[in-house]
């Protein structure tokens, strides 16, 4: 493996150019760990998740509802059809009670009519009960659900002001960050600054790595020692690149070449 550059001819850089591209290097990979972090936050999936849950349940609720709504129509109906019933059956009774009515076969015919009423009355009493059990169950399953739904909605709010709460904190560092990179970058001169993006864009994110101990910063495998050997005979102001990562290496102090 050989240390080379790119291009045929090489590239000279003033060592401390190089240096600031260390320092590019990092205020890009910061803002880059801030991107990920912004488009990765657990308060995000939490909306996400609680989302989900509110849709699972919104259906439910919807047969709930419309449940108790049949329901209640169900009961009231009955309430009708029995104040009827009592109606007339009490206009009957009036009738009775009053001895109006001398005949004995219309007498026979008012009291079997009002016998009736009175077995018409009871069943539909009893229709009435079995429907407001019905409706009670109903509505207490509604009940619950739209609890759950409540709580579901909460937790949102609260994870969705923890998220905001985030974005203001990660968006105000990014602006310092690319405030920061916005100043340093026309520093460099046009080809490097051209030859440090095209290999970020290549090298997902990483142009230049610091040698450090005899490892290559960029993809951090350690250098043999003829590489080693030929680092330590390019000249200071040689931009020297990674044969194996093909990103720019710089040599400080910390190298250990």
């Amino acid at each position: 493996m050989d240390v080379q550059c790119e291009e045929p001819q090489r590239v000279k850089v003033d060592p401390f150019v190089q240096l600031r591209l260390l320092e590019l290097q990092a205020l890009d990979s910061a803002v880059d760990r801030l991107r990920h972090r912004r488009s990765t936050l657990p308060e995000s999936a939490e909306m996400a998740r609680l989302d989900g849950l509110v849709d699972a349940l919104r259906d439910a609720v919807l047969r709930a509802e419309t449940e108790v709504s049949d329901l209640a129509r169900e009961q009231a109906k009955f309430e009708r059809e029995i104040e009827q019933v009592r109606t007339r059956k009490a206009r009957d009774e009036q009738r009775l009670a009053s001895g109006s009515i001398t005949i004995p076969k219309q007498l026979q015919d008012l009291e079997h009519e009002v016998a009736t009423l009175a077995r018409r009355q009871s069943d539909l009493e009893d229709s009435e009960l079995e429907v407001m059990e019905r409706a009670e169950t109903a509505e207490a399953e509604l009940a619950s659900l739209s609890r759950r739904r409540s709580g579901h909605l909460a937790d949102r709010e609260v994870a969705e002001a923890a998220r905001d709460a985030a974005f203001l904190e990660i968006d105000a560092e990014l602006a310092r960050l690319l405030a920061e990179r916005a100043a340093l970058a026309p520093t460099f001169p046009a080809d490097v600054l051209a030859l440090y993006e095209k290999l970020r864009a290549s090298e997902g994110g990483i142009a230049v790595g610091e040698i450090t101990r005899g490892r290559c910063g960029g993809c951090h495998l350690d250098l043999m020692n003829n590489e080693k050997s030929a680092l330590r005979s390019a000249p200071p102001d040689e931009l020297v690149r990674h044969d194996e990562c093909r990103r720019i290496m710089v040599r400080t102090g910390e190298s250990g070449l």
